[in-house]
């Protein structure tokens, strides 16, 4: 006897929803560091704030609207910030000195379960890629 799957497709509304909820907690997260915890962020960690924080409002919009069409706005915007936040990674893992600023790109000042916080952003911005993709695609 054989059990079919029946997996139930998340609604528009769902999938923008977790995105929204995925960029509000990255947001959080950056104001927690810097409010918080005290840390200064360097240059590159502006940049990808910069990318981030507006997100949250434009994939909160797109859930309680349902629109899909969001694609068109999050996936520049996710793409450029996960390629910087991919970049600063590896400034942290191969470089010791960045030349971007007072601050220090290259220089890894806080872990959160082993990740640095440009680790955790490009975690971020890949997840909200991918969501958004996964939206784009159902519509």
């Amino acid at each position: 006897m054989s059990q079919s799957s029946s997996a139930v497709p998340l609604s528009t509304r769902q999938l923008l929803g977790f995105a929204t909820l995925v960029a509000g907690v990255a947001t959080a997260g950056s104001l927690y560091f810097s409010l918080g915890v005290g840390l200064t962020p360097c240059r590159l960690c502006w940049y990808q704030r910069i990318l981030m924080y507006p997100l949250v409002v434009v994939l909160g919009v797109a859930a309680i609207e349902r629109r899909a069409a969001v694609a068109r706005t999050v996936l520049p915007l996710a793409v450029l910030g996960g390629s910087i936040a991919a970049y600063h990674s590896w400034l942290q893992v191969s470089q010791s000195s960045c030349g971007l600023g007072a601050v220090s790109c290259s220089a890894v000042v806080y872990r959160v379960v082993g990740f640095s916080i440009p680790n955790l952003a490009l975690m971020a911005f890949a997840l909200v890629i991918v969501i958004v993709g996964i939206v784009w695609r159902q519509a």
